[in-house]
């Protein structure tokens, strides 16, 4: 970007800021000290990823640096009609993009919180070592999570074989709650804040579309017609969004505790009767 691009007006606050560029676009800075430089970096190579796939809209890195990332300003609009039937489409076309392992070759970032993407060649393995045990162990050495619980986490990552299915490592926004698919000015949909893109479990995305609201039946339905969904995907959501749950418990606090302790026993309970069973 040249010089004579960037804002006319630089703002030194920390935070979120809409901006004008002296070309008359509108634009969107992120400013913040004190983060390792992977944390803006895994964003901006998020969102290059998520838009080689050509599905959904995400917006243009403008510039990036130690302290700022400078976006594409996308606006906020009113959905259109068919708002929740193209945003399934473009979902369900993203996740046709295959990788030949589950991770990255980059670490990224799930909010605060940095994500260990070391590839695996295994699904169940990658779930268990890079994303629900460490975070277990991070809420375990905090005191939110005592050591009945770690060792459930523990009991359960031993059991995601048989709990999931082999499914293929597709590409993944990796932090898909609501508030990241974005509904642009002009009323379509796009995707933001992509520093946890890596390939992994396509359920794993719905799953946490599912965590605080739901994108409605028109998504669901246009996703199906355009890709693979198991039917039963929605039995084994809360498996995936154990890991979100875990990170909003290390990174909020106690508020969320319920709700890991709630699948935490569901599903050792499923394990503990499976294995007597077997």
């Amino acid at each position: 970007m040249n010089k004579g691009d960037f804002p006319v007006d630089w703002p030194v606050d920390e935070g979120i800021h809409r901006v004008r560029m002296r070309d008359g676009r509108s634009a969107l800075l992120k400013r913040r000290s004190g983060m390792p430089p992977s944390f803006f970096e895994s964003e901006s190579l998020g969102l290059g990823m998520l838009a080689e796939a050509r599905a959904l809209r995400v917006p243009e890195v403008w510039s990036i640096g130690h302290d700022h990332l400078l976006l594409e300003d996308l606006g906020t609009g009113t959905p259109e009609k068919d708002y929740a039937s193209n945003a399934g489409k473009g979902l369900a076309r993203q996740h046709q993009v295959r990788g030949d392992t589950f991770g990255l070759g980059h670490d990224g970032w799930c909010g605060d919180s940095p994500q260990d993407n070391t590839p695996d060649t295994q699904g169940a393995r990658f779930f268990a070592q890079r994303r629900l045990l460490p975070q277990a162990r991070r809420a375990h050495q905090s005191g939110r999570l005592d050591a009945s619980d770690l060792a459930r986490v523990d009991r359960l990552t031993r059991r995601l074989p048989d709990l999931i299915p082999e499914h293929p490592a597709v590409l993944l926004h990796g932090d898909l709650w609501s508030g990241n698919l974005h509904c642009c000015g002009n009323g379509e949909p796009a995707l933001i804040d992509a520093g946890a893109a890596h390939f992994g479990w396509a359920e794993a995305d719905l799953a946490m579309l599912t965590l605080f609201g739901d994108p409605g039946a028109d998504f669901f339905a246009a996703y199906r017609e355009h890709t693979a969904l198991d039917r039963d995907w929605r039995e084994r959501a809360p498996l995936y969004n154990l890991y979100h749950l875990l990170n909003h418990l290390n990174l909020f606090g106690g508020a969320y505790l319920a709700q890991v302790q709630s699948i935490l026993r569901r599903f050792t309970a499923v394990s503990r009767s499976s294995d007597h069973s077997a």
